[in-house]
């Protein structure tokens, strides 16, 4: 197998978004477009990809890291300008390379794959993606001969009449002989309506040498739009939406209403899993097999265990066990673990928090930094003082103990194992195991008082 190569095109400015953030930046289910193409790019086995930068160039390759080497093209002078620039990186090497768009962020690996093998298979020069559309307006058109060969590639702006009636369109996508391509920019000239540089006149030139170019047709248009505006960006995050959630159906996952669920790529679900409306998953989050989600529930970066239920709530960056049932309109914050069967009730908010197996806080409670055991019961309105202004402290529930409803536990404190706190205690200093804690003020009544107070 030949060595493959990539130019990835990331240097414009992006002016139609109407966004400080970066054109390339721009996030499609949550991974910024130009990360996709370079993640699908990965997949077919290149020996180098090299990103042209120009705009936001910093910020593009920090996303990319070490993913990518890079190339800078100062003055955007158009698509064949900017891949002469990868030419100190590139131009000894012997090879396939593949130049693609860095906002066309929907074409899979197995689409890269498929152009490869076809311009091998081919021995073409050059060989161009294309696909056909009903409306061609604004897309360069694929100009073919009487033997059905690509004879040259029109921008929409310099087509005749006859050739802008063509459906069948250059996506942006190609394959070339690396030698060959960077032996043809230097013979591209930019007389035409823009005054650009123009990536498909090395067609022209490779054609009028003699050579082989080749097109390798995809029937999914959707596959190859690219992102120009807010209007394509929707679009984009639509069918990538569509794309994943068919993808997990197919795998065993139940989703209730598709075009009510959002799911990020890097999402792991299991089987016999089933998501219900408003349901949002995101980052690295894992669903294990038999939970249930939604409807309405965020999850980010969360491990959910098998037969977990989770309604109306959100969770970020925490661990949840099995068979836990959580919600309604629970928040789970970030570094916090759910043990196995347990239950975070209505309105109940968990921040860095261990809570033990079969524990409970069923309702109307915050517990922040905490350690909660397990078998503890954890009454209604009871919150843990972990912030003093300045800093925070830990507070210790040990094992089967039993919290009264409306309770303060001042941090830094421990309730001993089996212990009880009295409902509406304040409770400062350690509770001893098994013991009782009253921590309220005297009760006094006044009589007639309230009778008096109302005259």
């Amino acid at each position: 197998m030949a060595n493959r190569f990539a130019v990835i095109l990331a240097a414009g400015q992006g002016t139609r978004m109407k966004s400080k953030l970066h054109k390339m930046l721009h996030p499609v289910a949550g991974r910024p477009m130009v990360q996709h193409v370079v993640d699908q790019l990965q997949q077919v086995n290149l020996n180098k990809i090299v990103t042209i930068v120009g705009f936001g160039a910093e910020k593009v390759k920090a996303q990319l890291g070490s993913s990518s080497e890079f190339a800078y093209q100062k003055e955007q002078l158009g698509t064949g300008h900017a891949v002469l620039q990868a030419e100190d990186l590139l131009k000894d090497e012997k090879g396939v390379t593949v130049v693609a768009c860095g906002d066309t962020p929907l074409i899979r690996d197995e689409t890269f794959e498929a152009l490869i093998q076809y311009h091998e298979q081919t021995g073409a020069k050059a060989s161009v993606l294309t696909t056909k559309v009903e409306n061609p307006m604004g897309y360069g058109r694929v100009v073919r001969n009487d033997q059905d060969e690509v004879e040259r590639i029109v921008e929409h702006k310099d087509a005749n009449e006859d050739e802008r009636l063509i459906q069948e369109i250059n996506t942006g996508t190609y394959c070339f002989d690396n030698q060959a391509l960077f032996a043809a920019l230097k013979e591209v000239s930019n007389d035409n309506a823009q005054g650009e540089y123009y990536l498909p006149d090395v067609i022209k030139i490779l054609r009028h040498q003699g050579d082989t170019v080749s097109a390798f047709l995809t029937p999914d248009f959707d596959e190859t739009i690219g992102i120009n505006d807010r209007i394509a960006l929707a679009e984009a995050e639509k069918i990538m939406k569509k794309r994943i959630n068919e993808e997990h159906m197919r795998n065993g996952v139940s989703i209730i209403d598709p075009e009510q669920t959002y799911i990020e790529p890097d999402v792991q679900i299991e089987s016999d899993v089933i998501l219900h409306p408003g349901t949002v998953l995101k980052g690295e989050t894992i669903i294990r097999t038999g939970a249930e989600i939604g409807p309405h529930t965020e999850l980010e970066d969360c491990e959910v265990g098998e037969e977990t239920v989770i309604r109306h709530s959100v969770a970020t960056s925490s661990k949840i066990g099995n068979r836990v049932n959580i919600g309604p309109f629970a928040h789970i914050r970030p570094a916090s673990h759910v043990g196995n069967d347990t239950k975070v009730g209505n309105f109940v908010e968990i921040k860095k928090t261990t809570l033990g197996d079969h524990s409970k806080v069923s309702h109307l409670s915050y517990i922040g930094d905490a350690d909660v055991g397990e078998r503890v019961n954890v009454g209604c309105g009871t919150i843990t003082v972990n912030y003093d202004g300045t800093n925070k402290y830990l507070t210790t529930i040990e094992d089967d103990a039993f919290i009264g409803c409306n309770s303060n536990l001042i941090a830094p404190v421990t309730v001993g194992k089996g212990s009880y706190v009295a409902a509406g205690s304040t409770i400062t200093k350690n509770v001893p195991e098994n013991a009782l804690s009253i921590a309220r003020a005297r009760q006094t009544n006044k009589e007639e008082y309230a009778s008096k107070f109302k005259k």
